[in-house]
């Protein structure tokens, strides 16, 4: 496939990386070459099989509309714009193309989730929590996408929305913890990534996935398909 990555950091550069391993044609686009998505026109997109966006959250959302007007299939890892998810489903339905998103593509992080879903039963029988989540002092956003969705998998279970605690510090690739407390015990539930490999094989695995579809899809609902 034709692969377009948008974004040249840390998790961008080895998306591409990935993806030139897994036998794609890739090129990539950082900030500079695609300012307000200026770079992201009918002919530039047209060779490109499926983008992939790793940037910014001030700058995802007009690299979203960009892709959806050009009926271009689009796998979103950037977190930050997810207050838009209705307006951005219409779209993709009315464009009828391809969207996939997720807070985090690791594999891991998903089994994760499903642990998390089957935990957050303990919140009705005299159990309180809290969500922890360390990053990287250069990461951007608070709480991270990851994190937030946890709190929202806890919340639709068991209707209890728990805080979230953030820690910025050093080069901690993506640490996500879940402390269910009780007066008889406590209960720890952890995930520590320890390279961001896992993140960009799983957006590469999700591009291929997406490739042929249409529709808007969450990893969390797709991934056992890959």
């Amino acid at each position: 496939m034709n692969l377009l990555v948008l974004g040249r950091g840390k998790t961008g550069s080895l998306v591409a990386e990935a993806a030139r391993e897994s036998g794609h044609a890739v090129t990539v686009l950082c900030s500079a070459d695609n300012p307000n998505a200026s770079a992201l026109t009918a002919a530039s997109l047209a060779p490109q099989d499926v983008v992939i966006d790793f940037t910014t959250p001030h700058a995802v959302l007009a690299h979203i509309e960009a892709c959806v007007r050009n009926r271009k299939n689009l796998v979103v890892g950037t977190t930050g714009w997810y207050n838009e998810i209705p307006r951005i489903r219409r779209m993709v339905e009315e464009n009828r193309t391809g969207f996939l998103y997720a807070a985090n593509f690791s594999i891991g992080v998903n089994l994760f989730f499903d642990v998390t879903r089957t935990a957050a039963a303990a919140l009705q029988h005299q159990y309180s929590g809290q969500i922890f989540e360390r990053h990287h002092a250069q990461k951007k956003d608070a709480p991270s996408g990851t994190a937030a969705t946890m709190q929202k998998i806890i919340q639709t279970v068991s209707g209890t929305e728990l805080e979230i605690t953030s820690f910025r510090e050093g080069d901690v690739v993506g640490m996500h913890e879940l402390i269910l407390d009780s007066p008889a015990d406590r209960i720890y539930l952890g995930h520590d990534a320890k390279s961001r490999r896992g993140f960009a094989e799983g957006a590469v695995r999700a591009a291929e996935w997406l490739a042929d579809k249409q529709g808007f899809f969450e990893f969390k609902d797709i991934w056992r398909e890959l």
